[in-house]
C-alpha cells in the first residue's frame, strides 16, 4: 500500500433502492468526522442489485465510489465492497444510519495504539421516526472485550449480542481472513461479530458511535426476519461457526 492508503479508513455501505434516500444524511455524518492529521476516509457504496434508483443519491465527492452487483442481501453487498477497500481499517455504516461526530477518530485511536485489538464497537442509539433517540440496556464497560465474551453473553441472553454489530470497525486483513460477512439472509453482521470475537480481542466505547435508524422499510422490521424456523437455523449456524473458529487448530504438517 502507498503511504496515503496506509492512513485511510474505508467506510463500507450496502444499499438497496428503498434505503437510497437516506444516503445524503449518511454522507453528511461522514463529512462531519475529524481524523488525525494525515488520515483520511473513503466511502465505498455497494448497491445490492442493479437499479436506476440509487446512483442519483450518491454524493459527488472524489472520496466516494459507487458499485453495483447481483442482489444477494446486505452481507453479500458488503463483502463485494471489500474489493475496493484499500485501507488498513474497514468501518461499517448502513445506508440508513448515521455516525456521530468523533466516531471514526475514536475507532482509529484504539486500533492504532493496541495491535492486539482486532475490532472495535461502540454504544448505539435507536434513531426513531420523530427524531428522538433511545438507548439499549446493559452496555458493557468501556475497554477491551476478551475473546469469547460476546458469544457467552449472546448465548445466555436469548441470542442478543452485548454490543451492536453495525458499529464495527475492523482490521481489513482480519475481515478478509474471516471471509467477510456470512452468507445468510439476515444476521450476517451478527455472524461476523461472533467470528471476530472467536479469534481476536475487541474493544467497546461507551461514547455513542451510531444512530441506528428505525423505519418501516428496514429489513429487520420485516416479518421474514423473525420467522421462527429460519431464525433458529441462522442462530445455529452463527454459533457453530464461532465455536469452530474458537477451537480451530491447524493440522500438523505432513511427514514423509
Amino acid at each position: 500500500m502507498s503511504a496515503a492508503v496506509d492512513r485511510r479508513v474505508v467506510v463500507v455501505t450496502a444499499v438497496h433502492a428503498p434505503s437510497a434516500g437516506f444516503l445524503p444524511e449518511a454522507y453528511e455524518s461522514l463529512r462531519a468526522q475529524e481524523l488525525p492529521r494525515g488520515w483520511s476516509w473513503r466511502w465505498v457504496i455497494q448497491e445490492d442489485g442493479r437499479t436506476d434508483e440509487v446512483r442519483g443519491r450518491v454524493p459527488d465527492d472524489a472520496r466516494v465510489t459507487f458499485h453495483q452487483g447481483r442482489p444477494g442481501g446486505p452481507g453479500v453487498a458488503r463483502t463485494m465492497a471489500l474489493a475496493h477497500a484499500d485501507g488498513p481499517y474497514v468501518k461499517i455504516l448502513d445506508a440508513d444510519d448515521l455516525l456521530p461526530t468523533g466516531t471514526l477518530a475514536r475507532d482509529l485511536a484504539v486500533l492504532e495504539r493496541a495491535p492486539e485489538i482486532g475490532w472495535t464497537t461502540s454504544r448505539a442509539l435507536d434513531l426513531l421516526p420523530d427524531g428522538s433517540t433511545a438507548g439499549f440496556p446493559g452496555d458493557p464497560d468501556e475497554g477491551p472485550i476478551e475473546r469469547g465474551a460476546v458469544l457467552r453473553s449472546w448465548r445466555a441472553n436469548g441470542f442478543r449480542a452485548p454490543v451492536h454489530p453495525a458499529t464495527l470497525c475492523v482490521r481489513r486483513d482480519l475481515l478478509l481472513a474471516l471471509g467477510g460477512w456470512m452468507a445468510l439472509p439476515a444476521s450476517e453482521d451478527t455472524g461476523l461479530l461472533l467470528a471476530l470475537d472467536a479469534v481476536s480481542r475487541g474493544w467497546f466505547s461507551r461514547k455513542v458511535g451510531l444512530f441506528y435508524r428505525k423505519w418501516e422499510g428496514q429489513a429487520t422490521g420485516q416479518a421474514a426476519h423473525v420467522d421462527p424456523a429460519e431464525r433458529e437455523a441462522r442462530m445455529a449456524v452463527v454459533e457453530a461457526r464461532a465455536r469452530a473458529l474458537a477451537g480451530f487448530r491447524p493440522p500438523p504438517p505432513l511427514t514423509d
